[in-house]
């Protein structure tokens, strides 16, 4: 099955190199690096799934050097990160919020039968399939370890 997303790249690939924005073309660039990294190469197939993935990957790796840099007080590094977070939030699958993530907690504990923080692994194997790409992952450790006694 071919990528949705993964299209949608290309072409905004293009439309940029048009545009002559130079900026854009190499975080676009870059991002399609990666996947194209993760999946073709690795022998993977290129599905939305496998681009979101990877995508998570890259907003995790650009909020991660934001904190630093301005930890640092280099914010020319900050907001052409915080470009390229903006560029790549267009490619992300939609983002699960609290309260969506609660339901499923709730329904992976009653599942797993845990009954308290020792078995905060069961809960959380049945869950991450059901959230990844989709959900923040200290977001998810947070509502799990609030919702078991």
């Amino acid at each position: 099955m071919a990528s949705v997303m993964m299209d949608q790249l290309l072409a905004d690939i293009k439309e940029a190199m048009k545009a002559q924005a130079g900026e854009t073309v190499v975080a676009l660039r870059t991002l399609h690096a990666a996947i194209k990294d993760q999946t073709v190469n690795a022998g993977v197939e290129v599905t939305d799934e496998a681009v979101n993935a990877v995508v998570a990957k890259a907003l995790k790796q650009r909020a991660d050097s934001i904190e630093q840099f301005a930890a640092a007080g280099r914010q020319d590094l900050v907001e052409k990160e915080q470009k390229q977070v903006d560029l790549y939030r267009k490619y992300q699958a939609k983002q699960l919020d609290r309260a969506e993530i609660e339901v499923l907690v709730r329904q992976c504990i009653a599942e797993s039968g845990a009954a308290g923080k020792k078995e905060m692994g069961k809960v959380m194997k049945l869950l991450m399939p059901k959230v990844k790409g989709c959900a923040d992952g200290k977001l998810v450790n947070q509502v799990v370890l609030s919702l078991l006694p």
